[in-house]
């Protein structure tokens, strides 16, 4: 960023430009109101979207023959809620499975204008020279907060305007969410817009970056397959899926919402399809299990993405092979990532075992999020063990991540350890 730059080399020529005064000014907005409000404009960019799609919906479904505008506002308000965990209480069953989907959209939203933020504010705090000499630099930590607390207080307002007796949204939840979104993708997006991460980042060991990198590629390979997985399996039975939709007897209208649906569940779908493939599967209600080793189903709702769902019975024995995909993912991935130059063995059982173990957590900690209650009933137990997704990520991503870069450092070094291995009298011959 320009107004990182020290006074000198900022003082290069004698008179400063219009694009100059412009820049400073773009980047010295007032700190307190620019984080608070885009804080706020991050939540309110992602509810007025759901607002949108519930009045929209509202209209396809019965034209507007029943209800009022005023209650497809309050459906859309709190199925903003429920992507960040508040759960709902709908004729008297409690819901509390989260839509990943927009919840990643919120998290979108939260990036692009703390980055945004970041740039507007990025000329308060001392400059790069006085940062590298060890000056502390608060902008982007209070930044960040005010930021947070302007998307906290949208969501507690909107939980407020929305909750009714009947629905009882939890506010608690919607905090803890709302702190997780916008703190989670609103701290890194700041700090990158305002230029901080340019100069923390490479302070940081090469080791820590490498590792990072290594993780952060290793989940992109692993939803990547996932993704593949989920639409194979979805293909081959796509015609139980058509069939459900024309047992519902859905119209154009209603289509198009169920096609909605089924994006905004999609990452829950993807986290449900990697825990298949780490081995310990999920469930689909109470007493059920979906895994390789097993399936055992019950009766399911009528929806079509469930048409995904293996056959219920004995699986094939090729089925159980799945579980060393973490293995052979995490594996390439640390082995590609020693391609740039041949390190020490100690440095890349480091890398690669570290990417994976932050991995495997990264991945289990998404997954505590995938599942909950979509019903009465059975349907309470839906989604997979995070715990048990936990164990077999960290174990099969960091045993991956270790062999992988050993093998390549291995091959790297293949002429030395040849050396020492065979005599040279034999290599000669």
């Amino acid at each position: 960023m320009t107004s990182l730059l020290s006074p000198s080399t900022r003082r290069g020529s004698r008179e400063r430009t219009d694009a100059d005064v412009r820049r400073d000014l773009s980047t010295r907005r007032p700190l307190v109101p620019t984080a608070t409000l885009g804080g706020a404009l991050a939540a309110g960019g992602p509810l007025l979207f759901a607002l949108a799609v519930a009045v929209v919906g509202w209209f396809l479904t019965d034209g507007g023959g029943e209800g009022s505008p005023g209650g497809s506002l309050r459906v859309g308000s709190l199925f903003w809620l429920a992507a960040h965990g508040s759960g709902v209480t709908a004729e008297g069953v409690r819901l509390t499975a989260v839509p990943l989907g927009l919840t990643l959209l919120c998290a979108w939203s939260a990036w692009r204008v703390g980055h945004r933020v970041g740039e507007a504010v990025s000329g308060h705090g001392p400059d790069a020279d006085r940062i590298a000499d060890g000056e502390r630099d608060w902008t982007v930590p209070l930044t960040a907060l005010l930021f947070t607390v302007g998307y906290v207080v949208v969501a507690v307002v909107v939980g407020a305007m929305a909750a009714t007796p009947s629905t009882q949204p939890g506010t608690a939840r919607v905090v803890f969410f709302s702190v997780l979104v916008a703190g989670g993708a609103g701290l890194p997006a700041i700090a990158r817009g305002s230029g901080r991460a340019a100069i923390w980042v490479p302070t940081l060991s090469s080791s820590i970056r490498a590792g990072a990198t290594t993780a952060r590629r290793i989940l992109l390979v692993w939803f990547a397959l996932s993704t593949l997985v989920l639409l194979v399996a979805f293909a081959l039975d796509f015609s139980t899926a058509a069939n459900v939709v024309e047992q519902l007897h859905a119209d154009a209208g209603d289509t198009a919402l169920m096609t909605l649906l089924t994006l905004l569940v999609l990452p829950n779908a993807l986290l449900f399809t990697g825990s298949y493939l780490l081995g310990p599967g999920f469930a689909v209600g109470s007493g059920t299990v979906v895994s390789p080793a097993q399936v055992v189903l019950g009766p399911l709702p009528m929806f079509p993405l469930l048409a995904a769902l293996p056959d219920a019975g004995p699986t094939p024995g090729w089925a159980i092979l799945v579980v060393g995909s973490p293995v052979l993912v995490a594996g390439a991935v640390a082995a590609l990532a020693q391609r740039s130059g041949p390190v020490r063995w100690d440095q890349a059982a480091l890398r690669g075992c570290g990417g994976g173990l932050v991995a495997g957590v990264a991945l289990g900690a998404m997954t505590l999020f995938a599942g909950g209650a979509v019903g009465p009933g059975r349907m309470r137990d839906i989604g997979p063990s995070a715990f048990d997704v936990l164990l077999h990520s960290v174990t099969g991503f960091g045993v991956g991540g270790l062999l992988g870069a050993l093998a390549m450092v291995g091959w790297q070094q293949r002429g030395d350890l040849l050396a020492r291995i065979v005599p040279a009298r034999f290599r000669r011959g």
